[in-house]
């Protein structure tokens, strides 16, 4: 039986695996694709106390060569269950069942779509939710990113160096990141801002060739969609309390509303969302956790 079991390898999941192997708790962290979450998609971390930059990749892998050297143990499952029988949680992945006396939701959230036609069917031939995956294939072409806040300006000012023309493309009359990003892009000369409007169409056959703005056509050979997130607490509906957005009821304690289970980074409710955060909830779930296991 393991004393913590942590779901999610993202920042939030690998920072409570950290605090829980350091105070010698047996720890298994579940994760159903890739470590990292959503900073590992990052190109550029530079707000981050102590790096004055970093990729996201770089700042993920650093993170899991440190628990894995204090001995945490890793799996790549995906978690379709758990159960509390008070005593112990249950957690069923795709192929195993494990025991352990407490857990750590850190599942994060995924990428928000844009909802219009074609945009799945050109996933990999031009739309695109991952600049740091996908950024260098469109070296001197022109894209198109949707979305104002922190994420797109940071990929904007990434892609620039690599691409010939940005069309921001924001659904607001502004950008809504931080005021340092946004004094940064705003003298980058290959930018061009497309406020209070929305992709309306994606067009193209094999591949993205253009889209539509209200009554704009815009040739570009790839759109990045980087607005937004969806917490990923479906398997968890059943059992632990979640908010109308599906998020996981918590407060800045991270406990749930079962004793034992706990919470950590962006899949719990809260107002900012950045790295820090979640590393400081993985922290805070850790601690609660351990605390919890010392006190039954």
């Amino acid at each position: 039986m393991y004393d913590i079991i942590v779901i999610g390898a993202g920042a939030a999941g690998m920072t409570a695996a950290l605090y829980s192997a350091r105070a010698n708790k047996k720890v298994l962290i579940l994760e159903q694709e890739t470590i990292g979450g959503q900073i590992a998609t990052s190109p550029l971390v530079e707000n981050y106390p102590g790096f004055m930059k970093i990729s996201g990749v770089e700042f993920s892998n650093n993170l899991f060569d440190q628990i894995i050297e204090l001995g945490v143990d890793f799996e790549l499952e995906k978690v379709i269950n758990i159960e509390d029988l008070k005593d112990k949680k249950i957690v069923t992945t795709e192929y195993n069942t494990y025991e352990s006396k407490t857990i750590i939701i850190a599942t994060g959230s995924k990428h928000r779509s844009l909802g219009i036609d074609n945009e799945e069917r050109l996933i990999g031939k031009g739309i695109s939710y991952c600049v740091l995956c996908d950024g260098a294939f469109f070296k001197g072409k022109d894209v198109a990113i949707v979305g104002g806040g922190n994420t797109a300006v940071v990929s904007a000012i990434y892609l620039s160096e690599i691409v010939n023309k940005i069309y921001i493309v924001q659904m607001l009359d502004k950008l809504t990141a931080e005021e340092k990003l946004i004094e940064k892009i705003n003298n980058i000369k290959n930018i061009e801002y497309i406020f209070n409007s929305k992709v309306d169409k994606l067009n193209g056959d094999t591949s993205l060739e253009s889209i539509t703005v209200g009554n704009r056509t815009i040739n570009v050979d790839g759109v990045f969609v980087l607005i937004g997130l969806i917490p990923q607490n479906e398997t968890f509906k059943n059992i632990i309390k979640l908010d109308k957005y599906g998020y996981i009821d918590a407060d800045e304690e991270c406990k749930t509303n079962i004793d034992g289970i706990f919470v950590a980074g962006d899949c719990r409710t809260k107002n900012i969302r950045q790295l820090t955060t979640a590393s400081s909830d993985g922290t805070i779930a850790a601690i609660n956790a351990c605390n919890y296991i010392d006190s039954i």
